[in-house]
C-alpha cells in the first residue's frame, strides 16, 4: 500500500462516559487516532463478493498500524461527516504494518 494512496482522514474515536465539572456522567466521543487511511466504498465485485459473512460491512479502510493503540470492534471511525461502526479488524498479511478494518455506515449519526 502506498502512501499516495492513503489520501483520506479519518478519526477513531471511542464513546467512553466522561464526567463533567458538576458530576454527572454522560457518553463522549474521545478521539483515540487521526491518520491518512485509504478508503473503499462496498461495491459490486469480486473481492466485496468474497466478503459475503460480512454483508453488512460497507465499506473497508486500511492504515498504517500506530504505535500503543489497539484497534477493537468497540471502536468508530469518522471520516468527514459520516460515522462507521467497526465490525472486523485484520493485520494484513501478519506483519504488523497495516491494518485493514471493514466497517459499517451509522445512518441517523449526528456530528
Amino acid at each position: 500500500m502506498s502512501f499516495g494512496k492513503m489520501n483520506t482522514q479519518i478519526d477513531i474515536i471511542s464513546t467512553a462516559p466522561v464526567k463533567d465539572a458538576d458530576g454527572f456522567v454522560t457518553n463522549g466521543d474521545h478521539i483515540v487516532a487521526s491518520v491518512r487511511a485509504y478508503k473503499e466504498d462496498r461495491h459490486g465485485n469480486e473481492r466485496w463478493a468474497n466478503m459475503a459473512a460480512f454483508s453488512e460491512a460497507t465499506a473497508l479502510f486500511r492504515f498504517r498500524k500506530i504505535p500503543s493503540v489497539e484497534i477493537t470492534t468497540s471502536l468508530f471511525i469518522v471520516c468527514g461527516d459520516e460515522q462507521y461502526r467497526i465490525i472486523s479488524v485484520e493485520d494484513v498479511r501478519g506483519r504488523g504494518m497495516y491494518i485493514e478494518v471493514l466497517a459499517e455506515k451509522q445512518e441517523g449519526a449526528v456530528r
